[in-house]
This record gives structure tokens, C-alpha cells and sequence, in this order.
């Protein structure tokens, strides 16, 4: 084993950074066998220098993050101060000073991935992020190695442990979507700001990393089309269980049938029980991965919290650390395929439509004509009613984006149809 430490640079103590750094030290032996070379901490760079850090030498923090960075006897910097800036700089700075960097920033990976792995691999260092997508679940490495020989067609998944909590209290205990997030909240799985989870705007940058990898070309946050689940509501439970169905905030990342192009989304979707991803509850993540050769593969743990991630954290640490030491790299960026990101009007899917309607003889004629006209085939129809008003709820065959809401847009038109109270995708049959 070689006596001279590696240096490892740690950009960030919140609650990930401090498990990063407590690991570090009290599986310092551990992480030494594993690496072939004792790791060192050998310095913290934070916003508050004056907060107390248990178990962290206070000669090792410092505030001044780039002249860390630019120390010249760094092996790796760990990022995990999240953000595009002053990240992107520090990590940029990190590689042209000899460093190789693991990072948990998954919007700055969804946004500037590209230039990120040009810079890594400009300099001849490693950029890994296990950690920015999934937490502890190895998904990343999979996707960039076991997989690396098969032809992923389809990766979808639950990748936000907030909203899955959500939508699962709603699911299992009638709970309204504002009194879930309350017990959310206080339970600490939500964020005094909630948007960037309820949102999907975390589940957007994740899908974009993830279609990038799996299908080998270029696709940016600004690619992915995004759909909060904030309307989800009681009723539409009772509807997705009236279909043996529940209702999770999926990522979903396709290639197209004819391999020409690929999509990624986040919305929210009814799923049948019977679908592995229907069963992930509380908030636990799991993504499920359908592959050419390997076919079904699903990918389950927690995909969050400070130990968890920084778990994932290590993992590349230690990769990283073995490959300095090999004098090597990893696996870097993979864009060959050069796909389009094709438009969310052009993905096809199933749906279900619910309508009030007036309760009255030829109202589902109309309905059903207007689908037909529109090139969109029913699946099935449920109707309820009395005293002159009425529920219609229609779940499609596959159809375009671009044709249901032609459709939609037609049945408001009609004098029968009183208003359209949801729609939502069925995914996963």
C-alpha cells in the first residue's frame, strides 16, 4: 500500500458534506484498504466558518473555496455545495489545477454536463456524481458500465423521495395534497420552499442526466418536459383506484420505436398496481430500467439524506481515488449517438379523462365523436349521474400529446361537456 495520502478537497459541510467528512474518518482504515492509499482530508471550504463541525479540525476549514481548490496538491475535490454558481467555476478551477472531482449537483450536471466532462476530460480527470441522481441506489455506474454493452430502450422511475411521500399519504390514508405536504413538512421530507420537488423541477434534472447517459447523446434540463403534481387530488385516486391503478410523479426517458430519437419527462401518471413502481412507498426512490438484452431491471433504496448520499458520495471517492492511483480515468461522457429530444406533443401514451357533463341522452355520442374525429381510440368509458349532471371518465388506447389535446380543446367546445375536471397519463401497462 502506498504511504502518502491522497488529498481530498471537500467543497461544502451541510448535511451531506459533515457525513462525508465523518465517514472519511472513522472508516479512515476501511477506505485505505479499499483505495490502496490512505485518503486525507485536507481541507473544508464553507460559507459560515464560525459553525461548529463535529468532528472536523478547524485548521481544516476555510472560506476561500477556489484558493482550496487551487492548491496544486489536490487529488480530488468533493462538491456537494449544490447550485450552478459558484459551483460550475469551482469545478471547472478543480480540473485545470490537476484535481478530479466527485459531485452531487445534479442541476448543474443537467445544465452543463457537457462542458463539465469536456473540462474533465481535457485534463485527463475523472467527473463522477452517483450521488446527483438516486442517493444510495447505484444507478449511474450501472447504466455507464454493466449496461455499457446492451441498448437501454426505456428508464423510468421515482426520483424524488418528497413527492412520493406525498402522493403515498394520499394514496393510503384519503389525505387532501396540501395536508400531506403539512405532515411532509414536518416530518422534514419536504423544504420550507417545496417548489423544486412538487414542481418536478428536481425530477426534470435527474431525468435529463439519466436519458443522457442511457441513450448515449446530449439532452439538457431544458429538453425535458416537466409537470408538477400539485392539481393531483382525492378524486383522482379514487379514479386511478377504480382502475386498479395508483398515482406516482415518474421520470420517464424513451428512445423512440424507430431509434431516431429519444424524449424525457416528468409528470405525474396512473400506474396498475401489478407494476413493480406501484409498490415504492413512503419516500423511497426506485427506478426501473428496460434493456434490450438484460430486459427488466429496477433499481430501489433511499434517494436522500445526508448518510445515504453521502454513501454514494464515497463510492466515487473511492473509484476516483483507485483510478489516480492506476494512473487511468473512468468512463467519461458518451453523446455519440448525437439523438433529438423529440417535443412533448409527440409522445404517445395512454390517458384518462374525466368530464361532467350534462346528464342527458346523446352526451357520450358527442364525446365519443369528438375522439374519433381526432383520431384518438377509446379504451373504455364509465359514466355516473343524477338530477341533470353527470361524470364521464374515458381512458384512450396510445395517442399523441398533440391529439389529446386537440381533442380536449374540442370537447370544451361542446355545449353538453360542463368542464374538464382532470387529465392524467397512464404509464407502465
Amino acid at each position: 500500500m502506498r504511504t502518502r495520502p491522497l488529498k481530498v478537497a471537500l467543497l461544502g459541510c451541510g448535511v451531506v458534506g459533515s457525513e462525508v467528512a465523518r465517514i472519511m474518518t472513522t472508516h479512515a482504515d476501511d477506505l485505505a484498504a479499499r483505495i490502496g492509499a490512505p485518503v486525507e482530508l485536507a481541507g473544508v471550504a464553507v460559507r459560515r466558518p464560525s459553525k461548529v463541525r463535529e468532528g472536523i479540525d478547524p485548521a481544516l476549514i476555510t472560506t476561500d473555496a477556489t484558493a482550496l481548490v487551487k492548491r496544486g496538491d489536490i487529488d480530488v475535490v468533493v462538491e456537494v455545495i449544490g447550485g450552478i454558481e459558484p459551483a460550475r467555476a469551482l469545478i471547472t478551477t478543480a480540473f485545470e489545477h490537476g484535481a478530479s472531482v466527485v459531485s452531487a449537483n445534479k442541476a448543474l450536471l443537467a445544465q452543463d454536463g457537457a462542458a463539465l466532462h469536456a473540462a474533465a476530460e481535457g485534463n485527463g480527470r475523472d467527473l463522477y456524481y452517483e450521488a446527483a441522481v438516486a442517493g444510495a441506489i447505484p444507478l449511474i455506474r450501472p447504466l455507464r458500465e454493466s449496461l455499457a454493452g446492451d441498448k437501454i430502450n426505456r428508464v423510468m422511475g421515482i426520483v424524488n423521495g418528497t413527492t412520493n411521500f406525498i402522493l403515498d399519504k394520499m394514496d393510503s390514508t384519503g389525505a387532501g395534497y396540501q395536508e400531506a405536504l403539512d405532515e411532509a413538512t414536518a416530518l422534514g421530507y419536504a423544504e420550507a420552499d417545496p417548489t423544486a420537488d412538487v414542481e418536478g423541477f428536481d425530477a426534470a434534472a435527474k431525468a435529463a442526466i439519466l436519458a443522457g447517459i442511457a441513450f448515449h447523446t446530449r439532452v439538457r434540463l431544458d429538453d425535458v418536459y416537466r409537470e408538477g403534481m400539485t392539481e393531483v387530488t382525492a378524486s383522482d385516486f379514487a379514479s386511478a383506484r377504480g382502475m386498479g391503478c395508483t398515482i406516482k410523479l415518474l421520470a420517464i426517458c424513451e428512445r423512440a420505436a424507430d431509434g431516431g430519437s429519444v424524449t424525457a419527462r416528468v409528470h405525474p401518471a396512473m400506474i396498475p398496481l401489478t407494476h413493480p413502481l406501484a409498490s415504492v412507498r413512503g419516500a423511497y426512490n426506485a427506478v426501473f430500467v428496460e434493456a434490450e438484452a438484460a430486459g427488466q431491471l429496477m433499481f430501489y433504496g433511499p434517494g436522500a439524506g445526508g448518510a445515504p448520499t453521502a454513501s454514494a458520495v464515497l463510492g466515487d471517492l473511492v473509484a476516483v481515488c483507485r483510478n489516480r492511483l492506476g494512473g487511468a480515468t473512468g468512463p467519461g461522457d458518451s453523446a455519440y449517438t448525437q439523438l433529438p429530444v423529440s417535443p412533448m406533443g409527440e409522445v404517445v401514451t395512454r390517458y384518462h379523462i374525466s368530464l361532467d357533463v350534462a346528464d342527458k341522452p346523446g352526451v357520450l355520442a358527442q364525446v365519443a365523436t369528438v375522439f374519433a374525429e381526432h383520431g384518438v381510440s377509446i379504451d373504455t368509458v364509465r359514466q355516473s349521474g343524477k338530477d341533470g349532471e353527470a361524470s364521464l371518465v374515458v381512458v384512450t388506447h396510445r395517442a399523441s400529446d398533440a391529439s389529446l389535446d386537440g381533442t380536449v380543446e374540442a370537447l370544451r367546445g361542446l355545449d353538453t361537456v360542463r368542464g374538464v375536471a382532470s387529465i392524467m397519463r397512464v404509464e407502465g401497462e
